[in-house]
């Protein structure tokens, strides 16, 4: 599994990396880390922050989408027939969690325009940085679907695996997770709590750590504030 040292210590290792049924993709790209650089920035206003997030997030699904699933068609070029690819049924359904994945939902249907939105509300206790959900809008059945979840951190973990968990119970047993951040933690107790399940996370960066609050360090702060402001 791929891990993020320290600062000064040795980046962690960047690709996929498989350990039981769980892949792990860091995403190792100029424009990546570039993207990436100003989203850390505290500088960076909230108009600014959901562009950068949304161009980020369609160079993440650009890998996240590399096992799509597809069918062959026949069509007919101005030239002559020929035999193409077309995204097979049933179609893929894209999942952003309340509220900071919505900040992530274009970028991601820019790549399957053909995808099918569901969404899934999910609050965490910041006291026992648990998480519960309050609101959703999927299928109830999710057999032989590709699901990808989006959510921008993947810090306690809390929040992704119980997301999953809920696709897991309506059927589904391909799913992607795309966020923008991750810490060691988080990727561990995903690996813990989802054995046995086939999970893919695409990020563009595993981070040192969480510190007290459950903030990734560096990170990049709050996804949800950061993008649409500190509604209260």
């Amino acid at each position: 599994m791929a891990r993020a040292l320290p600062a000064g210590g040795t980046p962690a290792p960047r690709g996929p990396v498989t350990v039981e049924d769980m892949r792990l993709h860091v995403v190792d790209h100029p424009l990546v880390a570039h993207k990436l650089t100003t989203l850390r920035d505290q500088r960076t206003d909230s108009a600014t922050f959901r562009r950068l997030a949304d161009e980020l997030v369609t160079l993440l699904a650009y890998e996240a989408t590399r096992d799509v699933r597809t069918e062959q068609v026949d069509i007919h070029t101005p030239v002559c027939p020929t035999t193409g690819v077309k995204l097979s049924h049933p179609r893929p359904l894209v999942v952003p969690i309340l509220r900071a994945g919505l900040g992530m939902l274009d970028g991601m249907v820019r790549l399957l325009p053909t995808a099918e939105v569901g969404f899934l509300g999910m609050i965490r206790n910041e006291e026992t940085l648990q998480a519960s959900t309050y609101a959703t809008r999927m299928p109830e059945d999710l057999s032989g679907r590709q699901v990808y979840v989006l959510d921008p951190m993947l810090a306690t973990g809390g929040t992704l695996v119980a997301s999953i968990q809920e696709l897991i119970k309506r059927g589904a047993d391909d799913v992607t997770a795309v966020v923008l951040l991750a810490a060691p933690e988080g990727v561990e107790l995903m690996e813990r709590e989802l054995a046995g399940t086939p999970v893919t996370v695409v990020t563009a960066s595993v981070d040192e750590r969480l510190n007290e609050q459950g903030y990734i360090v560096p990170g990049l702060g709050d996804a949800g504030d950061r993008m649409y402001g500190a509604a209260e």
